[in-house]
């Protein structure tokens, strides 16, 4: 039996392919028509896979957090949820950036996407057991959400223009604003690094540390009457 000219149709294929449509062209490239072009078949056998282009989009921004390392979280001693927080937001930031169209839709999530709840889960979990009261951890996965997705939205560097002279005359302060593009991945990195250490370490002064070894570092019973934390 001869083969067909074209792979097989699956939702994995159409996904990828509505993915790197999107990465190279932006989110207003994507459409039924052109992605059955993209990928040889008929528009209509799109929708055997997908019904609307809303379930495609969700397949797609699901795909991307799907990117995401999550490993970290796996296994959270009490007191050890700094490094975990600080290599699942490097991994995060990652994935948005080598994705900055979707960035916009993703912030709009986790919905019904399942890689997406599933990352949730996952942070909120480990901080839990790293000793976190739940509204802390709750709090605490919200801020770095925020902190991660406006660190991929754009280039801090990228938005000067080339032009000394533009800065020249009434911008004394801005006398090199100019070469900043140029240097834009180090410094929009090294932004997210500062930021990243700062929280943490703010964090570090306000939550569970991770306990000393030895006789001092057995918890005490607390009094009956202590109140508990409110989830």
């Amino acid at each position: 039996m001869a083969r067909p000219r074209n792979p097989l149709l699956s939702r994995e294929r159409i996904v990828a392919a509505a993915l790197e449509l999107v990465d190279t062209e932006g989110l207003a490239a994507l459409s039924t028509r052109r992605l059955a072009a993209v990928l040889g078949v008929s528009g209509p056998s799109l929708y055997n896979h997908f019904a609307t282009k809303d379930q495609l989009m969700d397949a797609v921004v699901d795909e991307v957090v799907g990117e995401v390392d999550l490993s970290m979280w796996d296994s959270v001693d009490i007191g050890g949820w700094a490094e975990p927080v600080a290599a699942w937001a490097r991994s995060y930031r990652a994935a948005l950036v080598a994705h900055p169209h979707l960035v916009p839709v993703l912030a709009q999530g986790p919905g019904r996407w399942a890689n997406s709840l599933r990352l949730a889960d996952a942070v909120f979990g480990g901080l839990v057991d790293a000793g976190w009261a739940r509204g802390d951890a709750t709090r605490i996965g919200a801020l770095m959400r925020y902190f991660v997705y406006g660190s991929a939205l754009g280039s801090f560097a990228g938005g000067f223009v080339d032009d000394q002279e533009i800065y020249a005359a009434e911008y004394p302060h801005l006398g090199q604003a100019h070469l900043l593009a140029e240097h834009r991945r180090s410094i929009d990195e090294g932004a997210f690094e500062t930021g990243l250490t700062a929280l943490v370490e703010g964090l570090s002064r306000q939550g569970p540390r991770r306990p000393t070894p030895g006789p001092s570092a057995a918890p005490s019973a607390a009094p009956a009457t202590e109140a508990r934390p409110t989830p």
